[in-house]
């Protein structure tokens, strides 16, 4: 009989793949369920913003997703904190300006907040 046991790290691949999917549909009420309130992104210029900048952006097309699909996820998990780490195929238009398609390391953490895992850190560096 197969073991179909759920593990945490294969629920906060889930996780993970549930919020890229939010960001890319622009649905800004789940990707919000996915985001601590205290989260911070990285981006691949080196720009730092708040949860609230980042999905404001989302949420109003200044950042559209039009592409966004992850390899396989790593995770590190260490109590209530776990590290993930994938490459993914991305396509974006940011402020209006198409940037082609393009492979990206991603590493993210997260925290498990309010009974359920939320990424509070995020960074992304393309590959080149």
């Amino acid at each position: 009989m197969p073991d179909n046991t759920i593990t945490t790290e294969d629920l906060i691949r889930a996780t993970e793949r549930s919020r890229l999917a939010a960001l890319v549909e622009a649905d800004i009420a789940t990707a919000a369920i996915h985001h601590g309130t205290e989260f911070q992104l990285i981006t691949p210029i080196g720009a730092a913003l708040n949860r609230d900048e980042y999905l404001g952006a989302v949420g109003d097309g200044h950042i559209d997703y039009l592409v966004w699909e992850p390899g396989p996820i790593s995770v590190r998990l260490h109590g209530d904190a776990a590290c993930l780490r994938y490459q993914a195929d991305l396509e974006v238009v940011f402020g209006g300006h198409p940037l082609p398609r393009a492979r990206y390391w991603h590493t993210d953490l997260y925290e498990f907040l309010d009974g359920r895992w939320q990424v509070v850190w995020s960074q992304a560096t393309q590959i080149r």
